[in-house]
């Protein structure tokens, strides 16, 4: 692993770990001096992390953590869901092949008997964000669309905007069943749309599909423990809190 992707790693896991706080600022020397790596590795790894939106270019040098408003974060969410609807739409347009479409349909079939269990232990949430991602990612994929897939990484590249993003915020909720329900009912349609090559309607299940996320997010932050749960939240400027 070259010294550039360490220091990318390792301060990225600092900042969304809330080990480096939102404002605090990064120099270059004190960043080297944390890591212990060469300043070139160093000055790529914070170019990359401002171009993924971890960090901020300050006026006078160097860098700052960045904080995000609940405005940024539910449009992130929603930008997300744009690009997934695209992405489910040119699927859907050019067509599928039915072995294509297997893979995804098996890896709902895995989920339904993980949501179908008598209870839900930390464990199947962790193995729910695993399958998640990669129905999203498979889904994605089926466009055949190079631009749109790197424009999708990148909306999700914030860990809050990702399609599990505030899973984890719901595995102590009373309904976290339901949610994972209806979540999993979306997933379903908006392969029966693709599969029927219904482009608008894939599209626009889709983009429904994000805005579960979004009310999801408005429940975890009004609830500090189910924050806790969530990737980066540290970074998240919460209303009416100092």
């Amino acid at each position: 692993m070259s010294q550039t992707v360490t220091a990318l790693l390792r301060l990225r896991e600092l900042i969304l770990g809330g080990e480096l706080s939102p404002g605090q600022r990064l120099s270059e020397l004190a960043v080297v001096e944390r890591l212990g790596v060469s300043r070139t590795p160093v000055r790529a790894a914070l170019a990359r992390l401002q171009e993924e939106g971890l960090v901020e270019a300050l006026a006078f040098g160097g860098y700052a953590v960045r904080a995000f408003s609940e405005q940024e974060v539910n449009e992130a969410i929603e930008l997300r869901g744009v690009l997934e609807g695209l992405a489910a739409r040119l699927a859907a347009e050019k067509g599928v092949s039915p072995e294509r479409l297997a893979g995804l349909k098996a890896c709902l079939a895995r989920i339904d008997l993980l949501v179908a269990a008598p209870s839900l232990s930390q464990a199947d949430f962790e193995l729910y964000v695993e399958l998640n991602e990669v129905f999203h990612a498979d889904l994605i994929a089926l466009a055949d669309s190079p631009l749109v897939t790197q424009q999708v990484a990148r909306a999700a590249a914030l860990p809050f905007a990702s399609p599990s993003g505030f899973v984890m915020a719901q595995a102590e909720r009373p309904e976290a069943r339901h949610i994972l329900t209806l979540a999993q009912d979306q997933h379903r349609c908006v392969l029966e749309a693709i599969e029927n090559r219904e482009g608008a309607r894939a599209e626009a299940i889709m983009r429904e599909h994000a805005r579960l996320a979004r009310r999801n997010l408005e429940l975890a932050l009004r609830d500090q423990n189910a924050l806790r749960q969530v990737r980066g939240a540290a970074l998240i400027e919460r209303r009416g809190v100092a």
